[in-house]
């Protein structure tokens, strides 16, 4: 889905790149090498580039956003997402940066679930839970990049990368095959598709889990000197070890209330509520507007005032999950040799419900053989006048 150049126009918006599409132009695809790993198996990668000075980087090691980069107001490029510029970086780190998150993103309640009443057994490995796929999740294993293309529907260039996720694996049932495919189009919006299938019912729930900061990651600036608009009206609340209560609470008249636009700043720091000490600042899924929806709707909007650059996110599932790099500690350099700490970057990761497996009340996670997961993620890039 893409906003065409009237609604952004309407919005008050110049794409970046300060012009409108003509069809002249087409964005490329081309692959390069990220280094090894310790094994001596490559990492792939893979450029996408738009006429607009939009760039994003894809590495098969966890099908990971490695950058993307995109113009100011002023035309200078930065690159906006946290990360690392060697692959040892990404093998060091625990903090999940613009990994594909599987099989399950998020936590479920002491590593346990059931299906038709047979419990699994996953590892737990975040204060007694279970956390984005385990021990070895979906982020921490070297994809194969199955297609790559330049200048293909309306002019996208696209990356598409394959994994086979074994029966048992971290504990989960079924043989899955998954396939996550970026696109990047001359309207400067990066798409996010996923598609998996099993042999055996199980549960799955995939995430991009990119930390922005539109500021520039060298930039020195903080992520949350940003202002933030959620298209939601409740969110859940969550015990101290991260896990939903089971309820919806309404945002109105608490600090996770983004129904306006409103500076992150101000709220991640107001520990009169309960739960941003929870999470140390905000670190919670918030229930979208409309639910699963077979086509993607505005769930975001971030814009930074200084340097003009703007990010809305559409998606096709009920909930995105808040994170305000709470527990970024610096101890492995991000690109430049940064530093990366708490409130350095800021995460928006579109997914059905932490714990959904053991929550009846919350849109079922489910996949059954025969059936096929989809979901379909839109990062918009723009600037503001």
């Amino acid at each position: 889905m893409t906003f065409s150049t009237s609604t952004a126009l309407a919005a008050g918006i110049v794409l970046a790149g300060l012009g409108l599409t003509t069809g002249a132009f087409a964005a490329t695809a081309t692959s390069e090498s990220f280094g090894k790993l310790a094994d001596g198996t490559e990492v792939k990668a893979v450029v996408l580039k738009n006429a607009k000075g939009v760039t994003a980087k894809v590495i098969s090691y966890g099908a990971t956003l490695q950058s993307l980069k995109t113009p100011d107001r002023a035309g200078k490029i930065a690159d906006v997402v946290i990360g690392y510029d060697t692959i040892n970086g990404y093998v060091e780190t625990p903090q999940y940066t613009g990994v594909t998150v599987g099989r399950y993103a998020n936590r479920i309640a002491k590593g346990k679930f059931s299906i038709d009443g047979k419990e699994y057994t996953l590892a737990t490995n975040n204060n007694g839970n279970h956390l984005h796929g385990g021990l070895k999740g979906w982020d921490k294993v070297n994809w194969t990049v199955k297609d790559v293309k330049s200048g293909g529907a309306a002019g996208a260039a696209s990356v598409t990368l394959a994994y086979t996720s074994p029966d048992g694996e971290e504990g989960y049932p079924g043989t899955v095959k998954v396939e996550v495919t970026y696109t990047l189009s001359e309207t400067n919006d990066l798409t996010v598709t996923y598609k998996a299938t099993t042999d055996k019912p199980t549960v799955i729930n995939l995430t991009n889990h990119s930390l922005f900061n539109l500021g520039g990651v060298n930039s020195g600036r903080s992520a949350l000197d940003a202002t933030l608009q959620l298209e939601s009206d409740g969110y859940l609340p969550t015990s101290d070890t991260a896990i939903p209560s089971g309820e919806i609470t309404p945002v109105k008249g608490t600090p996770f209330d983004f129904t306006k636009p409103a500076l992150i700043d101000s709220r991640v720091r107001d520990a009169r509520d309960p739960q941003i000490l929870v999470g140390l600042g905000i670190d919670h899924n918030y229930v979208l507007r409309g639910g699963v929806t077979k086509t993607p709707r505005l769930a975001v909007t971030l814009t930074d005032a200084k340097s003009g650059r703007g990010l809305k996110i559409l998606t096709t599932e009920p909930g995105i999950q808040m994170y305000t790099g709470n527990f970024l500690d610096g101890k492995v350099p991000g690109k430049g040799g940064q530093v990366t700490r708490m409130g350095d970057a800021v995460a928006f990761e579109a997914q059905h419900f932490p714990d959904s497996p053991n929550q009846p009340k919350f849109p079922t996670t489910r996949l059954n053989p025969g059936e096929t997961y989809t979901q379909t993620t839109v990062h918009h890039l723009y600037v503001t006048k």
